[in-house]
């Protein structure tokens, strides 16, 4: 079991172990490379069998008690945070596959790709405040090294700005988890929400909470530091722009949630500060969005918008509203990540990203726009995929709470994201090409890309179809995070295994 428990991390390390050492091979390591991401994704949904039947995995390193071991711990929401990646992940990797003119960036792709998610799956299954700095720490390593692939002006004055708040607020974080431990003595998060449940930590515990908050809160780009985001993602490879929009800010999203429900179950003015936080990244993203006029930029912005409805379920702390947050993240992910491969093959067909120079998709690629029309559909919530569900659970949590505001502001959001889609789709897919036509060139080589964006298109019907059992596991996850004792519980036994 675990050996289970680590694999998460152990799977994409040995496969950018492999992938370097073939990094010259290129049919090796892109055989490496996709063996990888499948076992992981094989792992995570084990990992979701494992924890709907109610269980938590926790082990320790070496077998030493908290919290001198470091924790690894797997419940229903990490589960499936690994699980999504693992899927995630693979599809990058098989949207990579589409024929490149830069073999030099395919050759360093593989490797850093699998860097990334060794961090990202590190930063889900920790359960040490420090451990989770270093996995931030090494999913930014990847980050940095993989938006600059390829080179290019724009390519490196994006990344200035990501680099730049990202490090900022990686200096935060570190800064409120050396003034937690000065504080507590620990940095095992269950040992620490025992400490505040039973208010055992003095005051400057608090205020490195709030900074460690406002870090990840900046990781997840909220209002008001988001515009390192839409300066970014924009400008990076298609498969890596997919890759960050669909995990990179839900990394920080789930510091936040994991944070606040063990530390800060009950704190009412963080609720209400996260409140309005949530209410005004959704209007910021989503005007910000209706001001572009590059299909990815659009998308960026869209990404700022919609992490505000998972930080919406978070402030408003319900059981339905945290059920929302799960189904949210879960949703989104798939949903943006497809939207930007789709993004990047229309760019590639038309021969630009800006709404003016595209059009003539429709009629020369009828499949790309059934496969557009799901997820943009879903992400403005659209029944009956999986947008919908989500957003219909967070409205009614919304109402239920009272929070009359947040569920205007949830569905005014909404609205805007279909005006949004339909502006893409009238400018990318119904006009004609300003050129005349569409070269058949442009779509040799896409098959992988294709592959790619119809699993995910299915995965978002499917998600929408099956709703139920995927809100069921949903609400169970939000159960454990309202009531963290049995986390807090497999931490402490596993000292002795």
């Amino acid at each position: 079991m675990n050996a289970l428990i680590i694999a998460p991390i152990l799977i994409p390390l040995a496969t950018l172990v492999l992938t370097l050492l073939a990094r010259r091979h290129g049919r090796i390591a892109t055989f490496f490379s996709l063996a990888g991401a499948t076992a992981l994704a094989a792992v995570g949904l084990a990992l979701v069998v494992f924890a709907a039947e109610g269980r938590i995995l926790a082990s320790q390193a070496g077998s030493w008690a908290a919290p001198y071991g470091i924790s690894v711990v797997i419940d229903r929401l990490s589960a499936a945070m690994v699980a999504i990646t693992g899927i995630i992940g693979l599809a990058t990797v098989v949207f990579a596959l589409a024929r490149d003119d830069d073999p030099a960036r395919s050759r360093g792709f593989h490797p850093l790709v699998h860097g990334l998610l060794v961090g990202v799956c590190g930063a889900f299954i920790t359960g040490d405040v420090f451990n989770l700095y270093v996995w931030f720490e090494v999913l930014l390593v990847g980050s940095f090294a993989l938006l600059v692939l390829g080179g290019g002006k724009r390519r490196l004055s994006g990344t200035v700005v990501y680099v730049v708040l990202n490090l900022v607020a990686t200096m935060m974080f570190l800064l409120a988890a050396g003034m937690l431990y000065g504080a507590s003595g620990s940095l095992n998060m269950a040992l620490l929400a025992q400490a505040f449940a039973a208010g055992e930590v003095p005051a400057t515990a608090n205020a490195a909470i709030v900074l460690m908050l406002t870090a990840f809160s900046i990781k997840a780009a909220l209002f008001p530091v988001f515009g390192w985001l839409p300066a970014s993602y924009h400008v990076a490879w298609t498969p890596i722009s997919a890759l960050f929009a669909g995990l990179l800010t839900k990394v920080g999203v789930y510091a936040l949630i994991r944070i606040v429900t063990l530390f800060w179950p009950d704190a009412g003015i963080a609720h209400d500060v996260l409140l309005w936080v949530a209410c005004a990244t959704m209007l910021i993203g989503v005007l910000g969005a209706a001001a572009q006029v590059e299909v990815r930029r659009i998308l960026s912005f869209h990404i700022v918008s919609q992490v505000g409805y998972m930080i919406l379920g978070l402030a408003l702390a319900t059981p339905l509203a945290l059920a929302g947050a799960v189904f949210y993240l879960i949703h989104h992910i798939v949903v943006k990540a497809n939207l930007f491969f789709i993004g990047g093959i229309a760019a590639r067909l038309t021969g630009s990203e800006r709404l003016a120079a595209m059009g003539g998709l429709y009629a020369h690629a009828p499949w790309l726009a059934i496969l557009f029309a799901i997820p943009a559909l879903s992400l403005a919530g659209i029944p009956p995929l999986s947008g919908f569900w989500a957003k219909f659970v967070l409205v009614k949590a919304s109402l239920d709470a009272s929070a009359w505001i947040a569920a205007a502001v949830a569905l005014v959001t909404g609205i805007f994201t279909l005006l949004s889609m339909s502006k893409i789709w009238n400018e990318a897919f119904l006009k004609p090409h300003p050129a005349g036509g569409i070269s058949a060139r442009s779509a040799a080589g896409l098959r992988p890309a294709l592959w790619a964006v119809s699993a995910l298109a299915a995965m978002t019907v499917a998600i929408g179809l099956g709703a139920g059992p995927v809100m069921d596991y949903a609400v169970a996850a939000a159960d454990q995070l309202a009531a963290p004792q049995a986390y807090i519980q497999a931490v402490v036994a596993a000292g002795g295994r």
